[in-house]
């Protein structure tokens, strides 16, 4: 049986996640939450470039519409 995103998105709650945007930029953090449009909130959020760590966040909330793909 397939998984639908949203069940391989709750398998991963609490778990680090990175997530690609739109304009480019990719993010680390723990999955906390995520709703049907597939906006999502990391925790321990770092911004990575070229897999290293540029900028620590904390707690963000990234809108749906932006994401490009998210890798557990």
């Amino acid at each position: 049986m397939s998984n639908r995103p949203l069940d391989i998105l709750n398998s991963v709650l609490n778990s680090p996640i990175i997530v690609k945007l739109k304009d480019d930029r990719e993010f680390r953090g723990n999955l906390q939450g995520y709703d049907m449009h597939l906006n999502l909130v990391l925790d321990d959020t770092e911004e990575i470039k070229d897999g290293k760590s540029v900028e620590k966040y904390g707690t963000v909330i990234i809108r749906g519409d932006n994401v490009i793909y998210i890798s557990p």
